[in-house]
C-alpha cells in the first residue's frame, strides 16, 4: 500500500478517522479474581490484558532493596495476535525490550519506597494486535495497578502520533504502522502533564517533533479520560456492593 492512501484528500484515514481522533476505547477492571489487580482494554482493535500480583515477599532475597520495592514486567504476544502466527519466546528481544519500556516508565510512578523489601509484578499479554502495542499495555498496566491498590503519584496514560504526508496523525493503526509511518510514543502523567516516556523507533523530521509530540500529548489527556471514568465506575460499584 503506497503512502498516498492511507489519507485521503478528505483527510479521512484508511479507518475513517480524522487525523486527530482516537480509536474506540473500551476497558474494564477487576477481569481476574486470582490476581491482585488485573485490567482489559482494547483500543481498536488492539486487546491487552494486564494482571498484577503484589506486593508481596520476593523470590529472590539478593535481588531486594531494603527501601524500595522491586518491580518486575513480563510481555507477551500471543501467536494468533496477528494474521501471520508466530510464537515468540519470553527471551525474545522486542518483548524483552517492550517490558524495558513498560518497567522504566513505572518504576519513577510506584511509590515504591512505600513498599520496602516487597516485590511488584505487572504481566501483559496481547491478543490481537492491531498497532499501538506500547500505549495499551501502559494504560491496561496503569488500570490494574489501581486496581492493585498499588500507591502511584498519578494515573499513566500513553499514546502515539505520526505523520502521514507531512500531516500529524494520532493513534496509529497497524496498517499505518507497517507503512513506514514515523511513529512517537509518548507518555503522560495528567495531572501534572509531565512527559514520563518518549519512544521512537522511526526518523521523523525534526520540523514535526513538535506538533507530532503534542499531538500525542493531547491523546493521553483524551485517554485519561476514559480510563478515569473506567476507574470511577468500578470503585463505585465496589462501594455499592459493600453497601448492599
Amino acid at each position: 500500500m503506497s503512502r498516498l492512501e492511507l489519507l485521503t484528500p478528505e483527510g479521512l484515514r484508511i479507518d475513517g478517522r480524522r487525523a486527530n481522533e482516537l480509536r474506540r476505547i473500551t476497558a474494564k477492571t477487576s477481569v481476574f479474581s486470582k490476581a491482585d489487580g488485573s485490567a482489559y482494554i482494547e483500543q481498536g482493535n488492539t486487546k491487552c490484558l494486564a494482571a498484577v500480583y503484589g506486593p508481596r515477599e520476593g523470590r529472590f532475597r539478593q535481588q531486594m532493596q531494603s527501601d524500595l520495592a522491586l518491580l518486575n514486567v513480563e510481555f507477551n504476544v500471543a501467536p494468533f495476535s496477528t494474521s501471520e502466527r508466530k510464537k515468540r519466546t519470553k527471551n525474545d528481544k522486542r518483548s524483552l525490550e517492550m517490558a524495558t519500556f513498560i518497567k522504566q516508565t513505572f518504576e519513577p510512578v510506584i511509590l515504591r519506597r512505600q513498599l520496602p523489601r516487597s516485590q511488584i509484578d505487572i504481566y501483559l499479554q496481547i491478543f490481537q494486535h492491531d498497532g499501538g502495542v506500547l500505549q495499551c499495555c501502559i494504560n491496561a498496566a496503569t488500570m490494574a495497578l489501581i486496581d492493585a491498590g498499588i500507591p502511584m503519584i498519578d494515573y499513566v496514560c500513553a499514546c502515539s502520533a505520526g505523520c502521514i504526508d507531512k500531516v500529524p496523525v494520532l493513534d496509529l493503526n497497524n496498517v499505518e504502522e507497517s507503512s513506514d509511518t514515523p511513529e512517537l510514543t509518548v507518555a503522560v502523567l495528567p495531572r501534572t502533564g509531565k512527559v514520563n516516556l518518549v519512544e521512537m523507533e522511526s526518523r521523523l523530521h525534526i520540523e514535526k517533533l513538535q506538533s507530532v509530540t503534542e499531538l500525542a500529548s493531547q491523546g493521553c489527556m483524551q485517554v485519561h479520560k476514559v480510563l478515569d471514568s473506567v476507574i470511577r465506575e468500578n470503585t463505585e460499584y465496589l462501594r455499592d456492593r459493600m453497601n448492599a
